[in-house]
């Protein structure tokens, strides 16, 4: 199968995890885009959907769907995005698409992280893909200064997010502990978000396979 087959394997099987009358928060990329594609199809009505990007927002629209802004809900039942990287404890690197601030307050928010992605995306240690991290616009060098610091290379994105900052994608980081990695740059003056999602994981994985969707469930803690 091909990736996009796979992609489209796990947007299906996504949208059985939403529920009618109730607030859907989406993600972004080529994965949720067959996701959007497939809850279209599927007939199913979320009250609304509260979108992490602008691209995402504009899709769903022109789909019928109603977008409001997440100032004006309280609480998110599920919340589907994807992952350019996701480890066995469920933390992720996400920001591929540049979209890694809207997507980390929008899944603080859901009561259920459901991530949807192809299995080439499953990995023992996080940190092959580059690590995003979105920055203020003044403050991007003196934040790659802090970034080599932690062994990092960070490259410059040629790109602008939604909410008018840069990327900086950092290469050469292998992430053993990324609850604790993702507190440390958070910390950096200048940063607005990285593109860690460990201290708010997944909840759950759907992993597109040639043998079909495996979906993984994280263990609640006791």
């Amino acid at each position: 199968m091909t990736q996009d087959e796979l992609k489209q394997l796990v947007a299906r099987a996504a949208v059985d995890y939403v529920k009618d009358g109730e607030v859907l928060g989406v993600g972004t990329g080529s994965t949720v885009d067959f996701f959007i594609d497939a809850l279209k199809e599927s007939g199913k009505q979320p009250s609304a959907c509260v979108s992490s990007s602008v691209r995402s927002t504009k899709k769903l629209e022109a789909l019928g769907f109603k977008v409001v802004d997440l100032n004006e809900v309280e609480s998110i039942g599920v919340y589907v995005d994807g992952a350019d990287e996701i480890d066995g404890g469920f933390s992720m690197i996400k920001g591929g698409g540049g979209a890694l601030t809207r997507e980390k307050i929008v899944a603080s928010v859901a009561e259920k992280f459901v991530c949807i992605c192809d299995g080439s995306k499953k990995v023992e240690v996080l940190g092959k893909f580059p690590l995003p991290v979105e920055v203020i616009p003044m403050a991007v060098q003196s934040v790659a200064r802090k970034l080599r610091a932690f062994g990092g290379e960070p490259v410059e994105r040629d790109f602008t997010t939604d909410n008018g900052c840069r990327i900086l994608d950092v290469k050469g980081l292998a992430i053993t502990a990324p609850h604790a990695l993702e507190a440390q740059i958070n910390a950096i003056p200048g940063v607005v978000t990285v593109g860690l999602f460990a201290a708010r994981g997944a909840d759950v994985l759907l992993l597109g396979t040639s043998e079909g969707v495996k979906c993984f469930e994280k263990e609640p803690k006791e």
